[in-house]
This record gives C-alpha cells, sequence and structure tokens, in this order.
C-alpha cells in the first residue's frame, strides 16, 4: 500500500468517536479563535481584493463567504482562509524544523462540510484529520531549510481534510491527497526578505487548489499513486525518507497546538511577554530605553530576528512588521499592546518606533534552542538611558501548551477582534454555536457568519 493510500485510509476511516474530550475541547476553542481572526479581518486591504475578484468571476451559490454572499466552495475556501490568515493571529504548531499554522485548515475543511450539509461532528472529525496530517508532516518532513514553505505539508492536509468532510471513500481520498501533494509545494522565498502580500495569501491559495482536487477526486480524477515515495516524488525531490504509520496516529495533535496572546508572528509572544512583564513591574516609560537585547532560540532568530530570512529593521509594511521581532517588541514598549491597530500604515513608519526597533538587537542562545520547540524560551534586558537594567527569563508565554489559553480568555479575545464587525448578539450566537457545535449542523455556524460584516448598531 502506498503512503498516500495509508494517509487516506486513515483520513476516510476518521471519526468522531475517536476524538477525546480534550481534544474536542482543543478543536472548538481553535475554531471560536479561528473565526474571531476572520471577523476582525473584514477591511483588510489584500482581503477585500480577493473578494473582490470572487466577486467579479462568481461561481455557483453553494457555500457561505463569511460577511456575505455565496460561491463555490474552492473559492470560499480561498476567501474565507484569506480572512483566518490575514492578521497573522491564528494558532500554531512548532516543531524542531518547521512551523505551521493549522487552523489555515479551517476554511477549506468548513467549505467542503458545508457543500456535503455535514453537521459539526464531521466537521471538527475533518479538522483534526487535517491537523494530524499537517502537524504529523511538519514534524518527521520538515521542508523550510530546503527551500520549500509550510504549505508544502499543508496541501496533504487540506486534500485530506476536505476529502473527509465530503465522505470520500479510501480510493478517492488518496487521489485527492496526491492531485494537492503533487501540484502544490511552494517556495520559502514568500516569507524571505521584502514580504509581500503573499505572505498571507499563500496558504489560502494552497487551501483553494487543495480543496479543488479533494472535489476533482469525487469525480473520479486519479493522481500519482506514488506522490511520497515515487521516482522523484515528494521524498525524492523534497522532504529526504521518513515514515509514519498512520494505522498507529490518532487524531489528537491538535492540543499540541498553541494559541497567539499577540497579534505577532508566533516565535515572538515570550519576548513581547516578556518586555510588557518588565515595563509593568519597573514602570519605565519606552521613552527612556536606552536598548533591548533579545537572547532567543534560534529558529526565532532565523525567521523574525535578522538570522537567515533577512534584515529585519527595515520595516515599512504589515507584512513586514509582523515578522520582524525588533519591530514587534518595539512598539509593544511604546503602545502596551501587539494589536490589529499596531499595523496600521501610520504606526509602522512612526518615528517614535522606527527609531526604537533600531536599539532593538537580537541573537541566537543555545540554552533556549536546546529546550525549543518543548520551551518558548528567551532571555530580555532592558536597559534604560541612566543605567539601569533588568532582565526576564521566558520559559512559555500564555498560550503554550505549558499555559493553555482557556475558554473564557479565547472568548474575550474573539470579542475584541469581532466587535468592529459583528454585533454584541451575533457575536453571542457564534459563540454559542461554537461551544455547541458538536450538537449542531455546519449550516448553522454558516448561517451566522453570513450575518457578520453588516452596519454594526450604536453600543453594539
Amino acid at each position: 500500500m502506498t503512503q498516500a493510500k495509508q494517509l487516506a485510509s486513515f483520513a476516510a476511516s476518521a471519526s468522531y468517536d475517536m476524538l477525546s474530550a480534550l481534544a474536542v475541547e482543543a478543536l472548538k476553542v481553535r475554531v471560536l479563535d479561528s473565526l474571531g481572526c476572520a471577523l476582525g479581518a473584514l477591511d483588510g486591504p489584500p482581503v477585500r481584493a480577493v473578494r473582490s475578484l470572487v466577486e467579479e468571476f462568481g461561481g455557483r451559490p453553494l457555500t457561505t463567504l463569511i460577511g456575505g454572499g455565496r460561491t463555490a466552495p474552492d473559492r470560499a475556501a480561498l476567501y474565507n482562509g484569506a480572512l483566518v490568515r490575514y492578521l497573522d493571529f491564528n494558532d500554531s504548531f512548532l516543531a524542531p524544523g518547521e512551523t505551521c499554522h493549522p487552523s489555515d485548515n479551517l476554511a477549506p475543511v468548513l467549505a467542503a462540510a458545508e457543500y456535503a450539509d455535514a453537521d459539526g461532528r464531521r466537521l471538527l472529525t475533518a479538522l483534526a484529520v487535517a491537523y494530524q496530517v499537517q502537524c504529523r508532516l511538519s514534524e518527521v518532513a520538515p521542508v523550510r531549510a530546503k527551500g520549500f514553505d509550510h504549505t508544502t505539508q499543508g496541501a496533504f492536509a487540506v486534500a485530506a481534510g476536505a476529502a473527509r468532510a465530503l465522505g470520500l471513500d479510501t480510493e478517492r481520498t488518496a487521489n485527492a491527497v496526491a492531485i494537492a501533494g503533487t501540484a502544490l509545494p511552494a517556495l520559502r522565498v514568500t516569507r524571505t526578505g521584502a514580504l509581500s502580500n503573499w505572505k498571507g495569501l499563500a496558504y489560502p491559495h494552497t487551501a483553494f487548489a487543495g480543496t479543488h482536487a479533494a472535489f476533482l477526486a469525487a469525480k473520479g480524477i486519479t493522481g500519482p499513486a506514488a506522490v511520497f515515495e515515487g521516482n522523484k516524488g515528494f521524498m525524492d525531490a523534497i522532504s529526504g525518507p521518513f515514515d509514519i504509520d498512520w494505522r498507529a496516529e490518532d487524531l489528537e495533535v491538535v492540543r499540541r497546538t498553541i494559541l497567539k496572546k499577540y497579534d505577532a508572528e508566533i516565535h515572538s509572544q515570550s519576548a513581547i511577554e516578556g518586555a510588557l512583564d518588565l515595563k509593568r513591574r519597573h514602570g519605565f516609560a519606552a521613552r527612556d530605553i536606552d536598548s533591548v537585547q533579545i537572547d532567543i532560540f534560534d529558529v526565532a532568530f532565523d525567521i523574525i530576528g535578522g538570522g537567515e530570512e533577512g534584515d529585519k529593521t527595515r520595516v515599512s509594511t504589515k507584512e513586514e512588521a509582523d515578522h520582524s521581532l525588533q519591530y514587534m517588541v518595539a512598539v509593544a514598549l511604546l503602545d502596551d499592546q501587539v494589536l490589529p491597530a499596531q499595523y496600521d500604515p501610520a504606526r509602522i513608519v512612526r518615528n517614535d518606533v522606527q527609531a526604537l526597533l533600531r536599539r532593538v538587537h537580537v541573537r541566537p542562545a543555545a540554552e533556549f534552542s536546546a529546550r525549543f520547540p518543548a520551551e518558548h524560551g528567551c532571555r530580555v534586558t532592558v536597559r534604560l538611558q541612566g543605567g539601569d537594567e533588568f532582565v526576564v527569563v521566558k520559559r512559555d508565554y500564555e498560550g503554550f501548551t505549558t499555559r493553555q489559553m482557556s475558554w473564557d480568555g479565547v472568548v474575550a479575545k474573539f470579542e475584541r477582534l469581532a466587535a468592529p464587525h459583528v454585533g454584541g448578539d451575533l457575536r453571542g450566537a457564534l459563540v454559542e454555536v461554537v461551544r455547541d457545535l458538536e450538537n449542531r449542523q455546519v449550516t448553522d455556524l454558516t448561517g451566522l457568519l453570513a450575518r457578520a460584516g453588516a452596519a454594526v448598531p450604536a453600543g453594539r
């Protein structure tokens, strides 16, 4: 049996009964967190551009667009996925050689589940399948060091999750996985050097194409059966050899994913929390800071600190700002928070943050690198102009596996992000449906999401 067929057998046979109560809770937390991110992004310029394109091209009104309107499932996966991803505030999974955002799979799974008129249990199961496939491939087959993006493994996850939501059998699921995995390897240049809008749209594009692959397979289109182990297949051309026994896999990896406390790249979270801890504890003002030294694990340095993925002190766009540890820590110290407002174009280019970010210095530290990803460690040292020096050492942050964000904490985040676009009654109804998702129909959720984005009444 090929690797693709084994993966497909796992996905097609996955059932809600395989999920532990803790996994169900974790999935619902991440659904609500992702929807908060999506609703908070309704006015994002790249998202509006994608919406304009979807409206121009049209599509049979089979599935819901968040904020109103209907279109074909693959285009719903694209647009809704762009909403989930744009703020860069959704969940993450950390592996030694790869980081991914598995909630990027919500949009394609939701579109496929709505098309299939599925219930909440099938939606949760299909989403758990997508999480398991992407996270486990990220662990055993990382591709970042070889110049490929994490959306490469995501292609397999989207296809498997969408196929499970559609209720495809093993044969058709294997073809969906083979088509998507063959067609969608992506380059890491997406996240290196001068960053573009594509940083936030790369996975939505994978969601679009991976969902399309599942529908092609549903119609009987076949894909390369040996996509993983075949001549010039994924192992041969990209990842190198690896092995996963899909017969032994469960649906619990979602419990090892982590949430973001701050609207900032995932590897920055402990450093931002540490810098704000120091400011609150010692009462200094940002204008008094002479310099900030951040010693952190090597993955953070390489991706957001100025290491192998480029200089992070030249920041002029949202995409550059939310992948610059220097900017994110500087703006946190100035504004006492990192939320979408900290990426307003006028905020990014102001002299105060531009000057301070150049006094934030980042270097890799072996002590923290050795404990990653089990810990999210760093040391933040703030030196004031008068000579005082304050230091904090972090092992984690609120939202990490060792300090999980509570349901109430995620509700508060959802409320904060959704409030500008969703009235209070509708926000409450969305929270209630997600909380009880295993006992609802998918259309109960999408019907509410279709009402988002209308004018919010005074007082909300």
